[in-house]
């Protein structure tokens, strides 16, 4: 099971989700103001990600997809990278890059199955 491991960091909070193995499989969009907004962060992930659309963006012609929904694209350095948008259009998680697209999709596919029930690891205060 997954689970969100929420940091403090200089300038306020970020979080990052963690596969069973303890792979970091996605990072939050931004850096967060507060505890509660992180929290609130890793929760839009956890309800989004499960319902999530594929919009493949490294196909001719791909088919737009309504939020929430994974965007699978190729980065400046060639690689695969996904990012979640929630129903608002806003990111609040991405991957890191991926030499393989099937690589890619499995890390989309393992969000999708670790969001949903993950618990909130927090720092200590």
């Amino acid at each position: 099971m997954g689970k969100f491991v929420i940091k403090a960091t200089n300038t306020g909070f970020t979080f990052s989700l963690k596969a069973g193995n303890g792979e970091t499989i996605a990072i939050g969009g931004e850096v967060y103001n507060t505890l509660a907004s992180c929290k609130n962060g890793c929760e839009s992930v956890s309800k989004n990600a499960p319902v999530a659309a594929v919009e493949d963006q490294t196909v001719e012609g791909f088919t737009a997809e309504k939020c929430p929904k994974f965007e699978l694209y190729n980065d400046k350095k060639g690689e695969f990278r996904f990012r979640l948008k929630a129903t608002n259009g806003q990111v609040i998680c991405a991957s890191e890059g991926y030499t393989a697209k099937a690589a890619c999709k499995n890390g989309i596919e393992s969000v999708k199955k670790n969001a949903a029930d993950a618990p909130i690891e927090q720092p200590d205060k």
